[in-house]
């Protein structure tokens, strides 16, 4: 089973290890893809005139008061890394909650983890990376817009990644343009969507999404039962007490809605 997330917005910055070292992320036919990358980022920030920093930051849609990220982008190649599963932090990962998960689990996070990242491409979640600032929507100089770029570079990676499970995708819309399942894949592919009920009305919360969705993936990991197509899946949640409605399969996979009444 393949499991897709966001990454967070936010982003926890340690203050000991490692340098980084793209060699020693999972996904090694990345790493050419993440050095374009990151040599465009960092030279983009790399500045010290204050109107430079400015304009760095309005590339990056920072305000004025968030310039100090353009200077934390400036010193990746020698900032201090830690597993992603602590850089990325937020409601979703909150909820998630993979450290205090038990060791079974928590390797079944390993193996089945995928977070998708506007710097690497995607990452697992014990791999060593620094905090940086970078949105999938960001047009960054000789790269062009993000997502686009790691559309053209992540097929093979994923496909991969999936085999011949279940790609459960909890993707945010930015980050779900990073790699479209091909349609052969279409069978196993979940999509996840959370609505909030209140009053028979029902609508998307993004913060009711995002902690139902770490709720969501922390039930299946520790249980570790594995579903193998997205009916499996609804009937899955639905006996680990979730109420699931499945939508008619399309092109890109089934669509399951999630009904929450409480976050």
């Amino acid at each position: 089973m393949l499991i897709l997330l966001p990454p967070s917005e936010g982003k926890a910055a340690p203050t000991r290890g490692k340098r980084l070292g793209l060699g020693s992320l999972d996904f090694p036919g990345l790493t050419d893809a993440r050095e374009t990358v990151l040599s465009a980022l960092v030279e983009l920030c790399d500045v010290t005139a204050e109107e430079d920093v400015a304009a760095a930051g309005r590339v990056l849609g920072l305000g004025p008061t968030q310039l100090d990220q353009v200077r934390r982008n400036a010193g990746l190649l020698t900032a201090p890394t830690a597993r992603a599963d602590r850089i990325y932090t937020g409601v979703l990962y909150d909820a998630l909650g993979l450290a205090s998960l038990d060791p079974a689990a928590r390797r079944r996070a390993t193996r089945w983890l995928v977070i998708m990242s506007s710097l690497f491409g995607a990452v697992r979640p014990s791999d060593p990376i620094s905090s940086y600032r970078l949105s999938g929507d960001t047009s960054l100089p000789g790269i062009g817009t993000v997502s686009t770029f790691w559309r053209r570079h992540l097929d093979t990676t994923l496909a991969d990644a999936a085999g011949g499970g279940l790609v459960v995708d909890l993707r945010s819309s930015t980050y779900a343009s990073f790699w479209k399942p091909p349609a052969e894949l279409a069978p196993r592919v979940a999509t996840v969507r959370v609505l909030h009920e209140v009053d028979g009305r029902r609508s998307v919360v993004s913060h009711f999404n995002k902690a139902t969705k770490g709720r969501i993936v922390r039930a299946l990991l520790a249980d570790g039962g594995v579903p193998r197509t997205p009916m499996d899946l609804a009937d899955h949640l639905g006996a680990l007490g979730w109420t699931v409605e499945p939508q008619q399969p399309g092109r890109g996979g089934q669509q399951l809605d999630v009904v929450v009444t409480e976050v």
